[in-house]
């Protein structure tokens, strides 16, 4: 039996790069895919190729970033499979800038695709899930998120980009927290490959290789957010996996460090020697991108 047999995955921003890698992955191990993308053409496409290798798939541009189009992309779902039982935040955009020449827009638009994408479906679908625990039906339920290596670290003249990145990782946190409970994991991916964003920002970097592996394949990916995706990994939650060719780890961010206790509150004026021997004693915090 496939991976993800019978199992239904929503996969946002699939019409290309990453998300069309994922969402071919699911469907050859057995799922049925939603295919969402603005770009309803790029999402017929996507759906055509799962359909044509036997697979099942719908093509869907409903809209991520308001409660509407969410719960029309849930309703699409529904009616053409039954349930959904695998949400995969992909989408994203880019509005880099030096920080200093960032506009309103440039802020607001990113924030609106990465943070509100990501909140709007994974809202409505928890929703669902929790009522259906509550009734007494068996949940097994997978919310994937996309932060990045800019989130976790920082990367210069990315720093809206950077900000909602970093900030689905740590919401990633409260949601497998709190949904849990409910048959829910949750967790996010910081993955590098070939995509339109990559070859637009790195081009030399991410080019296809003429003979040997291509470590920037985005299949090689979307093999642990099939995973993320199936029953076999119920038992993790909380995590951010980082995925590039075929290197995975796990990311370990901010933790407290080392501690010192006066005892009393500190003076202003006495913390300098405190503060640089703290800092000498800790992890080196990791080079920014592009410093």
């Amino acid at each position: 039996m496939s991976l993800c047999e019978n199992r239904t995955v929503i996969i946002t921003g699939a019409g290309g790069g990453l998300g069309r890698a994922y969402a071919l992955a699911y469907a050859s191990e057995g799922a049925n895919v939603v295919v969402n993308d603005v770009r309803l053409e790029a999402a017929d496409a996507v759906a055509g190729e799962i359909r044509e290798a036997g697979g099942r798939a719908l093509a869907n541009s409903g809209d991520i970033t308001t409660m509407a189009g969410a719960q029309s992309i849930i309703d699409a779902a529904v009616a053409e499979f039954g349930e959904v039982h695998v949400l995969v935040n992909n989408a994203g955009i880019l509005r880099d800038r030096m920080f200093l020449s960032l506009s309103e827009d440039d802020w607001d638009q990113v924030m609106r695709v990465h943070l509100k994408g990501h909140f709007c479906l994974a809202n409505l679908l928890a929703k669902r899930w929790r009522d259906a625990a509550k009734a007494g039906n068996a949940v097994d339920a997978r919310i994937i998120n996309t932060s990045s290596g800019a989130g976790l670290q920082g990367s210069v003249g990315q720093s809206n980009y950077v900000a909602a990145k970093g900030g689905i990782a740590a919401l990633t946190l409260v949601q497998a927290a709190e949904l849990g409970r409910y048959g829910i994991t949750v967790n996010c991916l910081a993955p590098a490959a070939r995509t339109s964003m990559t070859e637009s920002a790195m081009p030399d970097m991410v080019k296809k290789p003429e003979n040997g592996f291509d470590a920037w394949d985005p299949m090689n990916v979307a093999s642990i957010v099939v995973w993320l995706g199936s029953t076999a990994s119920r038992h993790v939650t909380g995590r951010c996996f980082e995925a590039k060719g075929g290197e995975l780890s796990v990311a370990d961010g901010w933790r407290t460090g080392r501690t010192v206790d006066k005892g009393a509150r500190w003076s202003p004026a006495e913390l300098t020697p405190v503060v640089d021997k703290l800092i000498a004693e800790a992890v080196p915090p990791q080079k920014v991108y592009g410093a």
